[in-house]
């Protein structure tokens, strides 16, 4: 079998793009993601060159005019750095910026000149990738509930780190509270992950006819990855999936209240219930300690949207430089990798209002990219193209999945890692891949019906 390096590349990095922990301390911080985002750019990049293939991507262009008026801005807030260490700190993140978004333009062309099968089973990759982070997630903790650090017996050989399940704390002096971080950095950061698969899938699963092949197997993954989310104790993740619900009920509404819905979220419910029965005074502890709001750690991601106005006053056009939040609010923690908490205020404080304005016209785009994916359901529905039972669900989800996850950074970063970056990626894509088909039903020789599409 001949291995095609693009493609192994290309869904190598959708596969592994949550895979933080996987990371080595080689000229920096370089992830396992990194590796293969570097190795799809290289290797598309010389396939282009040798095919000498100049087809236009619309998408592509729009995405590259952001790319660019992005590095403008980044550009611009270099000449406000003040230190080595700023300039230190702004090349890292202008490097991991630059692979991302990279990967992100070559990918929504790459996805352009496949068929619709292989964006299925990207997507597949993409959902794989989060089953087998979050099996790693319910492996460490019940490692840990007996005294075994995972991460220590098969991270640390890997990377060479120390790496370890998150303690939450210690109930009545009798043992460890655990939160599953599995292979990401943080269990908040797993937590805001995987309101994608379930917020993009849950709409396919729903359209799924009943005895479709794979209508019992992602109702089985859609209720692992939403136990997995409950165990993160994710505030924001959790936040994130139920504002996406709520937007999901409102053209799903009636398949919402139906067996295939009820059932398998009554069971998972009378697990858990089943679970806190075990040990009441323990679980209702910790649940009710998800709800305290003057904690400190709840006062820390507050606070720093303090540093907002004062940035704002002496850095109003383009902020502190790129990835400097840290250096700045050195003076205040003592340390220099203390984080914003906040993809929003990482934004304004690093970016200044250009960035912002920059950033907000990009959403918008997003938005409008995934509309328009909807109409082109409901158009391909018309056309009596069953291709219209993918399409439409997964430009809801998709959208629904994008407004989750604006909610859940409002004290995260997930938006700088690369799994948004092959959403965003997948969102884009989805519109150019299945457009051909309403451009060919519309065709008197294509009144034939077209064969259906298996999901990934």
């Amino acid at each position: 079998m001949t291995i095609r390096p693009v493609r192994f590349f290309f869904l190598a990095t959708v596969f592994c793009a949550t895979f933080e922990k996987l990371n080595w301390n080689v000229a920096g911080n370089i992830e396992i993601a990194d590796i293969l985002a570097i190795g799809f750019i290289a290797s598309f990049a010389l396939q282009e060159l040798s095919r000498r293939d100049r087809t236009f991507v619309k998408t592509a262009a729009v995405v590259g005019c952001f790319l660019a008026l992005f590095l403008l801005v980044y550009l611009a807030g270099y000449f406000t750095l003040e230190s080595g260490q700023a300039v230190q700190q702004y090349w890292k993140g202008f490097i991991k910026f630059g692979i991302h978004f990279l990967f992100l333009l070559l990918g929504v062309v790459f996805l352009s000149r496949r068929s619709a099968s292989f964006y299925l089973r990207t997507i597949g990759f993409f959902t794989a990738g989060m089953v087998l982070n979050a099996a790693y997630g319910v492996l460490q903790l019940l490692a840990a509930r007996s005294g075994t650090n995972l991460d220590g017996d098969v991270i640390s050989p890997l990377t060479g780190g120390a790496t370890s399940i998150n303690v939450y704390g210690i109930f009545q002096q009798t043992g460890f509270i655990y939160r599953p971080n599995a292979l990401t950095g943080d269990p908040n950061h797993l937590g805001i992950m995987l309101i994608l698969p379930l917020l993009i899938l849950t709409p396919v699963y729903l359209r799924l006819e009943r005895k479709h092949p794979w209508k019992v197997r992602l109702g089985l993954t859609l209720a692992f990855l939403l136990i997995v989310e409950v165990l993160t104790l994710s505030r924001s993740g959790i936040g994130g999936l139920i504002l996406g619900v709520a937007l999901l009920a409102l053209p799903y509404r009636r398949r919402f209240i139906s067996r295939q819905v009820l059932v398998p979220v009554a069971v998972v419910a009378a697990g858990f219930v089943a679970l806190i029965a075990t040990s009441p005074a323990y679980f209702i502890k910790v649940i009710g300690s998800r709800f305290e709001t003057g904690g400190g750690s709840a006062s820390a991601h507050f606070s720093v949207y303090d540093f907002i106005p004062s940035i704002l006053h002496s850095h109003p056009a383009f902020g502190l430089g790129l990835n400097n939040f840290a250096v700045y609010y050195q003076e205040v923690t003592g340390q220099a990798n203390w984080g914003p908490h906040s993809y929003y205020v990482a934004l304004i404080v690093e970016t200044g209002l250009v960035g912002t304005v920059v950033f907000a016209g990009f959403l918008l785009y997003l938005f409008a990219r995934a509309a328009f994916a909807r109409r082109l359901g409901r158009a391909l529905a018309a056309a009596g193209d069953p291709a219209a039972a993918r399409v439409t669900p997964l430009a809801w989800g998709m959208t629904a999945a994008l407004l989750g996850t604006l909610f859940s950074n409002i004290f995260y970063l997930t938006m700088s890692f690369y799994y948004f970056y092959v959403f965003v990626t997948l969102l884009l894509a989805l519109p150019i891949v299945f457009g051909p088909r309403l451009e060919a039903a519309a065709e008197p020789s294509s009144l034939s019906p077209q064969p259906a599409l298996a999901p990934a």
